[in-house]
């Protein structure tokens, strides 16, 4: 079974995806006129700029739809998308494809940032209101109203690949992940873990829900990632001599097949590809549409001005944090001995502060794993309110709180293949539907620019 698993998800994470995201990516960066980058100084300010300044400026006094502030919706993205994608997902894809896995990894997060822009534009623009006060949004609801039949038909089949994903990744990969840290560093249980992890989730999802998560992530997300890029910093400065061979190998071994050393046992160019795309998109959801379903429940005077933290959130995720992750990995030199996952970054740490790193980098896969898996609980219930109606989420989010208890037993390649299969299904209608409604997202774009040039 876990063969065939195997081989679907090669399959998909094949060269054609491959084409279809970095060439959807494209066209949206080429007809925005290259907006990630010729447009630093805009979505800058709007999203930094406000979150350092937002209790002065005029926008921040207004009162916007919404449910969660701008900044609570970026970190509970942050938390859903800032976790074991980046510090085992990240080992994952060095470890089965090699340090070229990072420059696919690169490529996919450049282009990534108009496409998360998009998905999140798309979002709010088409997001609804219950009349409860709620917001649900994301791609199913922009296919199902933006695109008509064929709409309804990759809205169905969307939110059925992600509701699978949502589990996948949210019950499976955060859990699994965050009890194996504490199972090698600690020797706790991983069935406690589990069990710990149910307790918790359920006196925050029954005392607040979403807001109560918002809450959370907006107080704890931005202070841990602040910790853990000064952990792998030190890495990498006690290894500094190394920098320059490690970004030789990664652009190297990205265009060229790389050689069984110690306990790596070599990939092709082609695998480097599929797993440097498939950690990068499973860590920054860029062209997975996920992390769109809890921007659709920012509030905003504009759903460019929320796409523009779609940006920011990959360029946080993958270009800060997943890069120091990949060079702590390279620099240490510990890439082939073998390991796979969160032990390979502990690796890494061990190498360098011994036990003391270990306990620090134990704590940083803690907070974001568990962050993480709170923070999905936005995706999962506006997965079962398309799929089952609103009244249908007092009873599934049972499902959702009880699930981390089996995951945690699970091994941790088991529970990977079963989170890169339901990214693939995700993706793909995806691409189409971001496709097909760019016009939309274009002229969003533009009106916005054209509001912003005449405030100045």
């Amino acid at each position: 079974m876990w063969q065939v698993l195997y081989d679907l998800t090669d399959f998909l994470w094949g060269t054609p995806l491959m084409i279809l995201m970095i060439g959807v990516g494209l066209y949206l960066t080429i007809r925005s006129g290259f907006f990630q980058f010729l447009g630093i100084p805009t979505w800058w300010k709007h999203t930094v700029g406000e979150v350092l300044h937002g209790s002065k400026s005029e926008d921040a006094k207004q009162k916007h739809e919404g449910e969660l502030k701008p900044f609570q919706a970026l970190s509970t993205v942050l938390a859903g998308t800032v976790g074991s994608g980046n510090i085992a997902g990240v080992a994952a894809a060095i470890a089965i494809g090699g340090p070229g896995a990072v420059f696919w990894m690169w490529l996919i997060a450049l282009v990534g940032m108009m496409t998360k822009m998009a998905e999140v534009t798309l979002s709010v623009a088409f997001r609804k209101k219950t009349p409860d006060g709620e917001y649900f949004g994301g791609p199913m609801h922009y296919m199902k109203e933006g695109l008509g039949k064929i709409g309804k038909f990759l809205a169905g089949f969307y939110a059925i690949a992600l509701f699978i994903e949502v589990l996948a990744d949210a019950c499976f990969v955060q859990p699994n992940t965050l009890a194996t840290c504490v199972n090698d560093v600690f020797g706790v249980p991983l069935i406690i873990t589990g069990i710990i992890i149910t307790v918790l989730s359920t006196i925050v999802v029954l005392s607040g829900g979403v807001k109560k998560i918002g809450d959370f992530c907006g107080k704890f997300v931005m202070p841990m990632i602040l910790i853990y890029i000064v952990a792998c910093l030190s890495v990498i400065i006690a290894n500094i001599s190394s920098i320059p061979a490690a970004f030789g190998m990664i652009f190297k071994y990205a265009f060229a097949p790389a050689p069984a050393v110690g306990g790596f046992v070599g990939s092709t160019m082609t695998l480097a590809m599929a797993r440097g795309a498939s950690r990068g998109i499973f860590s920054n959801e860029a062209g997975m549409g996920t992390a769109a379903t809890v921007h659709a429940t920012a509030q905003t005077d504009n759903p460019a001005h929320q796409g523009m933290y779609g940006i920011l959130e990959v360029f946080i995720d993958t270009i800060i944090i997943c890069t120091l992750t990949s060079l702590a990995i390279v620099c240490s030199g510990v890439w082939s001995c073998g390991d796979t996952g969160v032990v390979l970054t502990f690796d890494a740490f061990r190498s360098t502060w011994g036990f003391v790193g270990l306990v620090i980098l134990c704590i940083a896969v803690v907070l974001f794993t568990y962050s993480s898996y709170l923070g999905f609980f936005v995706e999962f219930r506006t997965c079962v309110e398309y799929l089952f109606g609103e009244k249908a989420i007092k009873f599934m989010k049972w499902l959702f709180l009880a699930l981390p208890i089996v995951s945690v037993t699970l091994e941790v390649e088991q529970v990977w293949d079963i989170a890169d299969m339901a990214v693939g299904f995700i993706v793909i209608p995806n691409m189409i539907a971001l496709l097909l409604l760019s016009p939309k997202f274009f002229e969003i774009l533009k009106d916005y620019r054209a509001k912003l040039a005449e405030r100045k």
